[in-house]
């Protein structure tokens, strides 16, 4: 799986996008979330408040529920406004 972490959530874990094998107990992007919290203080900070956070899989947006499958890709990034 791709992870890619944009704006403040790349500052906060100190990367830009990663590879990782989908862990046993994730199904979907919360438990994304809650394995990605786990793995340091950058992390933890980075996702500290999920209402802040959106996500796209295969680059469509998707609620926190939605499904994930070890050959996605998962983009995590701030809430963006027009103008």
């Amino acid at each position: 799986m791709k992870i890619l972490y944009f704006a403040w959530l790349r500052e906060k874990t100190g990367t830009p996008a990663e590879v990782v094998t989908l862990p046993d107990g994730v199904a979907d992007v919360n438990g994304l979330i809650r394995w990605l919290s786990a793995r340091g203080a950058g992390f933890a900070d980075a996702f500290a408040e999920p209402s802040l956070v959106r996500a796209a899989v295969n680059q469509e947006h998707v609620k926190l529920e939605h499904p994930l499958a070890d050959d996605d890709e998962v983009a995590f990034f701030p809430p963006v406004t027009g103008g």
